[in-house]
């Protein structure tokens, strides 16, 4: 897919995402405020970080704002990609009551989201720091969140993987089969690409070596390595640098923090792991919210 045409695809992904992520939330109204908060009172709040991490999603949060053209004043003190400690504030919201409490939620969600898998992705990079090997996520999202949970990773250090099925080949187990072997697979998409007159890589998983040299023999761009163990990924990262030392190497499969140096250190030039965005843990931050009116008293806090 062309630069322009990707980018404008995914501003209206994103749109799509934040418009279903309002509407979920508010329904028809927020019954509450609206029985309780005279619709012209102003508040201020304030973003705080309630635990250490890497904050992300401010971007999404701007956008979140404008797209539902709320008019809610975001002044920010930290910056995606920021590390933060816990009681940081990382950014002040300023406007009428109600709007803060109809849009809290939603908003908390996303950076809460984000900023978690920044955080995770970082403590992998840390991990594997000194390697030439590099972290990727992978499609395991939530539906409907992908662009906003690959934003994330990117913001954490670790580099996105393709983003669907429409941006590169991906030759995997149950293709493989289907089609026949390793090296049929790939011939059919070498054809399949000369064809459309396409230009993307052609990556393909390989379950052992034998598979392994088959692949290499049809060069492919990029070989997966699916669930080797670490003794296997640094014999297949010798048996296919023998064979063609420009191959690029992708290990995946059940990575976690504690293996992943392991695996960095067999030679591998990507690492992919799920766990980045598919088990997410949220980053603890909350509103507190101040009400013109009582400013010197006692703040309200609006926790999860």
């Amino acid at each position: 897919m062309p630069a322009a045409n990707f980018a404008a695809f995914r501003r209206a992904c994103e749109a799509d995402a934040l418009a279903l992520a309002m509407l979920e939330d508010v329904g028809q109204g927020d019954l509450t405020t609206e029985a309780i908060i005279p619709s012209a009172h102003e508040s201020r709040a304030v973003l705080l970080a309630k635990s250490d991490g890497v904050v992300a999603g401010l971007r999404v949060a701007r956008l979140l704002l404008s797209s539902w053209s709320i008019p809610i004043k975001l002044s920010l003190r930290k910056k995606d990609g920021e590390r933060v400690k816990a009681g940081d504030i990382i950014g002040e919201l300023s406007g009428r009551t109600n709007l803060l409490l109809v849009t809290e939620r939603t908003l908390l969600n996303l950076l809460q989201r984000m900023s978690g898998i920044a955080t995770k992705t970082a403590m992998f990079v840390e991990a594997i720091k000194g390697t030439k090997a590099k972290i990727l996520d992978t499609r395991k999202t939530a539906p409907g969140l992908r662009y906003f949970d690959k934003e994330a990773v990117k913001l954490g250090g670790g580099a996105n993987h393709r983003f669907g099925l429409y941006d590169m080949i991906l030759i995997k187990d149950n293709h493989i089969d289907a089609a026949g072997g390793v090296g049929v697979a790939i011939e059919r998409a070498k054809a399949y690409l000369k064809r459309k007159s396409l230009k993307t890589s052609i990556e393909v998983e390989v379950r052992n070596l034998d598979e392994l040299r088959e692949a290499i023999a049809h060069k492919p761009n990029i070989v997966l390595l699916d669930n080797f163990s670490i003794d296997a990924l640094a014999e297949a990262v010798r048996v296919a640098r023998s064979l063609n030392p420009s191959v690029k190497l992708e290990a995946s499969g059940g990575v976690t923090l504690s293996s992943a140096r392991a695996i960095a250190e067999t030679g591998v030039d990507f690492i992919s792991v799920g766990e980045l965005t598919h088990s997410v843990t949220a980053m603890d931050i909350s509103m507190k919210l101040q009400p013109a009116a009582r400013r010197g008293k006692r703040s309200i806090v609006l926790r999860q």
